[in-house]
This record gives C-alpha cells, structure tokens and sequence, in this order.
C-alpha cells in the first residue's frame, strides 16, 4: 500500500510534469501563432530552445543509459571472474 509521503511524491511529480507539459505545447503549438510583440512572448524562452533542449536531454539520457549497462556489464564480468578463478 502506498503511504502518505509516496502518494504526496507522486501528486506532485504528475504536477510538476503536467506543468512542464503545458508549458511546453504552449511555447511549441500556440505561441507561433501569436504577434511577436505581445507580452506573452516574455514568459517563454526564444524558439530554438524548444529543440535544443529536448535533444541535449536526450542525449544525456542515452548517455546515462549507457553508462548504466556498462557499469552493470562491467561489474557482471567481474563477478563472473570471480567465480571462475574460486
């Protein structure tokens, strides 16, 4: 059973996430649409970061996926050694 602090946790993660969606299909899908000089421009970074950020997250979630299997892959080996030397 989940226990108050893991549904607390998990509320505000889906807030957070539901935010940081908005935001983002707001700055990708509706503001392209919207004069350059209205004021709603100011809250939302310049356009090319609607790209650039998603591909250096990406990268660096690829890179930490890899560098997860190789830890694992390196350590599996090693204990395989381990074992085969014993």
């Amino acid at each position: 059973m989940a226990t108050v602090t893991d549904r607390l946790v998990g509320s505000g993660l889906i807030s957070v996430s539901l935010l940081i969606f908005t935001y983002y299909t707001l700055w990708v899908m509706v503001l392209p649409f919207v004069e350059e000089d209205h004021v709603i421009h100011s809250y939302f970074l310049p356009r090319w970061y609607a790209v650039a950020l998603p591909v250096v997250l990406g990268v660096c979630l690829l890179a930490a996926i890899g560098v997860f299997v190789g830890v694992i892959i390196v350590k599996d080996n090693a204990r395989k050694k381990a074992k085969k030397t014993s």
